[in-house]
């Protein structure tokens, strides 16, 4: 009898997964570190170059039609650079990121859901970005305008208690998840307000630092990431009225 309880417990082990994080999100963060083993040991330093040409963000594509490729890579240029990293550190940090923030909003939305919040903010950050960098020839690359939709979206439940019902038949208490609650009702939940306006402030901190040093500050592309993530703040409100019509 031991012997059996003891074949259907190692069964059972054998069927847990190896990783405890959703489906989509270990695709997509196996996806950015795939890219990126193949950009960093697969292309010599011109290879690297072209790559960030025809698949980084560039703003002044929109004014300046001498850049290689025109404005035509403009088509996919704002999804596809969240695809692509410097480093890394910055791949690594992004990855982390995406498995705190990611996790929750995929669990809650699927798959398709949780890749649209992605590719949208990466979109949404990357306009952002060039709003206010028009005029710059620097190149927008990493996932933090999509990971930071992810942030967005997840502040708008993550922070709230779970919700539970009584089984009307068996009298079971059934955990219900965790409601949604508005814009305003993130900024009346004590933590959710802390750390959506921490988050905020150490970005707009940023640009602020470098103007009082006299300088451009760390390397970091804070409009890409505000942008993103007030695509994510917004997009949950979408989702849940188009899932419940």
């Amino acid at each position: 009898m031991n012997s059996e309880n003891n074949s259907t417990d190692n069964s059972d082990q054998k069927r847990q997964p190896i990783f405890l994080l959703p489906k989509a999100v270990t695709i997509l963060a196996m996806l950015l570190i795939v890219i990126h083993i193949a950009f960093e040991y697969g292309l010599d330093h011109d290879g690297q170059l072209l790559i960030w040409l025809w698949f980084g963000m560039i703003p002044t594509r929109f004014i300046d039609p001498t850049i290689a490729g025109g404005m035509l890579p403009l088509l996919w240029t704002p999804a596809t650079h969240a695809l692509l990293h410097g480093s890394w550190t910055h791949l690594l940090f992004n990855v982390v990121w995406l498995a705190i923030f990611g996790t929750p909003v995929a669990r809650r939305y699927g798959p398709f859901w949780f890749y649209i919040v992605f590719f949208a903010g990466a979109i949404g950050g990357a306009l952002f970005y060039t709003v206010l960098q028009l005029d710059q020839t620097s190149v927008l690359i990493g996932a933090s305008g999509g990971v930071a939709a992810l942030t967005g979206a997840a502040m708008r439940f993550v922070f709230e208690p779970i919700e539970v019902a009584r089984n009307p038949q068996s009298g079971e208490v059934v955990a219900m998840g965790r409601r949604l609650v508005s814009v305003a009702g993130v900024f009346s939940n004590s933590r959710a307000r802390a750390f959506t306006l921490f988050w905020i402030g150490f970005n707009l901190a940023i640009p602020i630092y470098g103007t009082i040093v006299g300088s451009e500050g760390p390397s970091i592309a804070w409009q890409a990431h505000i942008g993103g993530f007030l695509v994510g703040f917004l997009l949950p409100s979408l989702i849940e009225r188009g899932k419940n019509s």
